[in-house]
């Protein structure tokens, strides 16, 4: 999605730093809201009235403060604000909410759920190699580095490996989905406010979430009073926290801040996600998980310290993709 450029020095150091832990703190904690959420919740439902909540609220702000035609769009626009929002929140975060949702033995903890989401900017490396770019060497050493950080998380040992490889398979293919949309969004017709665009993804994903927790027959016996309170408040979160309050900082960030910066997001949220899930939740960090975890996100950090963007857009930054999560 398209974004004026960002000022190459930072003038309000404060607001910036503010800006930044909100973003790492809220994005990196709505892994942990995901699984709280699933407790009681349909998985694929649950994420679609998330993301079409947070789409009206952001939707009814922006006609409210821009008038009435702060959300037009042409056909062309639509058609990739769909398409990318299908990929981002139905393909990238349904299937994460899908593996955090497993029966146990099956479920991926929150923490490792977010350290295989880390491959991300790994992943549209590879997508920029396949369509003809040539990113640095230093790029592919940290790519390299990134995917023996992966191996090492879900390889078994005595039987057993850190995470479930059917669900480490089913984020790392939420991974990929979320790879391709945030490629594309930086070369599809998309509308110039960032805003705007993600009004229509948000519609466009919960609705795809919609068809596909129907599909499953997810909502055939649910009831509402089955949710707990604890559920319905990690909800409310992630409509707030995640999708309104981190994306507003997120893209405030993008005007004011340099994206070498800002993209310290990508190998910042796992840790968050790791120690939350360890503090509130008990969920366990092995020396396995803190050895594959730690060589990912070097592995994610080596690629974004290296690329620099190409043109001032809030599109992947040469591979270091930093286009919004919409956790």
């Amino acid at each position: 999605m398209s974004s004026p450029p960002a000022s190459a020095t930072p003038t309000r150091p404060a607001l910036i730093w503010t800006a930044l832990l909100l973003v790492y703190v809220l994005w990196g904690s709505t892994y942990l809201g995901i699984r709280i959420a699933v407790e009681s919740m349909p998985p694929l439902a649950s994420a679609a009235l998330r993301f079409a909540a947070a789409g009206l609220v952001l939707a009814v702000v922006l006609r409210v403060r821009r008038g009435p035609g702060a959300l037009r769009v042409d056909r062309r626009q639509l058609a990739s604000t769909a398409l990318v929002g299908v990929l981002l929140l139905a393909g990238g975060n349904g299937l994460v909410v899908l593996a955090e949702a497993g029966p146990p033995g099956v479920a991926v903890p929150s923490g490792i759920a977010a350290l295989l989401v880390a491959t991300v900017p790994l992943l549209v490396v590879l997508l920029r190699t396949a369509t003809g770019d040539r990113p640095r060497g230093w790029t592919f050493a940290g790519v390299t580095l990134g995917f023996l950080g992966l191996v090492l998380l879900v390889l078994p040992t005595g039987g057993t490996g850190a995470v479930p490889l059917a669900g480490a398979l089913t984020v790392v293919v939420g991974a990929t989905c979320w790879s391709v949309g945030s490629f594309l969004s930086g070369r599809l017709a998309m509308p110039a406010d960032p805003f705007v665009a993600t009004v229509y993804e948000m519609f466009a994903g919960a609705a795809a979430l919609a068809v596909l927790a129907l599909a499953r027959g997810e909502l055939r016996d649910f009831s509402p009073g089955e949710v707990t309170g604890r559920s319905w408040a990690a909800l409310a979160y992630l409509m707030v926290a995640g999708s309104l309050v981190a994306f507003t900082a997120y893209v405030w960030l993008l005007h004011h801040a340099p994206i070498s910066l800002v993209a310290t997001y990508a190998y910042v949220n796992p840790a968050v996600a790791v120690g939350l899930g360890a503090l509130l939740v008990a969920e366990p960090i092995t020396a396995q998980v803190l050895l594959g975890g730690a060589v990912i996100v070097a592995g994610v950090a080596l690629v974004v310290s290296t690329e620099r963007p190409r043109r001032p857009a809030a599109e992947p930054v040469n591979g270091a993709a930093v286009e919004p999560a919409h956790r």
